[in-house]
């Protein structure tokens, strides 16, 4: 029998009045949520970094990676819209205790390398914006993501609403640096053959693959779909198919020309000049190239990506530990626990971007992790019921959960030749 749904205040019980348009939009906004983790710092670290070391030589990856992310989060929201229940939740309920507890320990490990990302990313941006210490930063903005999560505890709409926001001054602010710069269009050209130049391009590919793909994201998705929505609203499976893909195209394709956005920027003002292949140093040279409306506009975007992500990355912490042990704590509690190691890191004073483009590559190796229980529990019809994969949408997954694994098998043998 198929689990039944929790209603929350915001679950929609009934059809949302209205013609099929207004239907649609009712149903849409989970997908704005999970895409904030798309842009997070990680992206811009290694984004910068790929720019600025190798011009456009990645943006194929960058592509690629959106296109993957696109499949997945379609699979997770279409497997808890079609179960009722979390990515996490079924792995509990379908595999032996052994591999649920190893599914939770890497899923755990994902999500403190999520918010060391956050934390270090934000900290950076109030240092270009104000001056203040990473420490100091750091502790805003975990102050900030508390404020961000009363939103969450309050009402999900606004929530949606507010992560929506942030996204949108993202988005912005590569926006108008996009049309600061003058792009090579033969050389954006040959950014999208695929191809790598040595084993510093594939670590930086591993890195980007790790911070478009997110692991957490994929874990994420399946709750808020499963929040979301219930079986006796009535409204037919192809109308709740339709908003889903309707919401995660529009929100992965504006996470995703956001990320071609940051490659883009950092190839044309970074590459080629003495600039240093870190967020700093990019902030430096967009103000020294464009202006300093072009910098100001950087580090906004990188702040308000830090307080979004950061707020996401706690509540997909909680949707991994309930759904893996059927634990619960409060959130606030968990973003106590999440905010020690990172500030941590802050104090020692690692440099915050090899940081960053470290914890996404430690991303890198979690996503089979989430990527094949959810492609093998989203083909069953015994779990799905009609709603299971089609043979070549399963074609597709499995393809791209061996490409991912096969990268990261080459990138473990590169690092650990002598």
């Amino acid at each position: 029998m198929k689990p039944s749904l929790e209603v929350s205040s915001d679950t929609i019980p009934v059809p949302p009045p209205g013609g099929m348009k207004q239907r649609m939009v009712a149903l849409m906004g989970p997908a704005f949520v999970a895409a904030v983790a798309y842009v997070d710092p990680g992206n811009f670290a290694t984004n910068v970094e790929s720019g600025a070391r190798f011009g456009f030589l990645l943006l194929w990856v960058v592509l690629v990676a959106n296109a993957v992310a696109m499949l997945l989060q379609y699979l997770s929201a279409k497997l808890g819209l079609a179960t009722g229940r979390s990515l996490p939740e079924l792995c509990r309920d379908h595999y032996p205790r052994p591999v649920v507890l190893g599914l939770w320990l890497q899923a755990e490990v994902v999500v403190i390398m999520t918010d060391l990302a956050e934390f270090i990313g934000g900290a950076v941006a109030l240092n270009l914006l104000f001056g203040l210490s990473m420490l100091q930063g750091g502790t805003i903005i975990a102050v900030a993501s508390f404020l961000v999560l009363a939103a969450r505890t309050a009402r999900q709409r606004r929530f949606e609403a507010l992560i929506s926001g942030l996204l949108a001054v993202v988005a912005g602010g590569f926006l108008y640096q996009t049309l600061q710069v003058t792009v090579p269009l033969s050389d954006a050209a040959a950014g999208l053959v695929p191809r790598f130049d040595g084993a510093a391009s594939m670590l930086l590919a591993a890195g980007v693959v790790g911070a478009t793909v997110m692991p957490h994201a994929v874990y994420l998705h399946s709750a808020l779909t499963r929040e979301r929505f219930d079986p006796s609203h009535g409204l037919p499976r192809r109308t709740l198919i339709r908003a889903q893909r309707v919401d995660i195209v529009l929100a992965m394709g504006v996470a995703g020309l956001v990320n071609v956005a940051m490659l883009v920027v950092a190839a044309a003002m970074l590459h080629g000049t003495a600039a240093e292949p870190t967020l700093a140093g990019a902030h430096a040279q967009f103000a020294q190239s464009a202006g300093s409306l072009t910098a100001l506009l950087f580090a906004i975007a990188l702040l308000a990506s830090g307080v979004a992500s950061s707020s996401v990355g706690v509540y997909a912490g909680q949707v991994v530990m309930q759904g893996f042990l059927r634990r619960r704590i409060p959130l606030y509690v968990r973003r106590c626990f999440a905010v020690v190691p990172a500030l941590a890191v802050l104090a020692f004073g690692v440099e915050p971007t090899q940081a960053l483009v470290f914890s996404q590559v430690v991303l890198s190796f979690g996503i089979p992790f989430a990527l094949v229980p959810l492609v093998l529990l989203t083909r069953r019809p015994d779990v799905m019921g009609d709603w299971a994969n089609r043979k070549v949408t399963t074609l597709a997954a499995t393809s791209a959960s061996l490409v991912i694994t096969l990268l990261n098998a080459a990138l473990v043998i590169m690092t650990l030749a002598p």
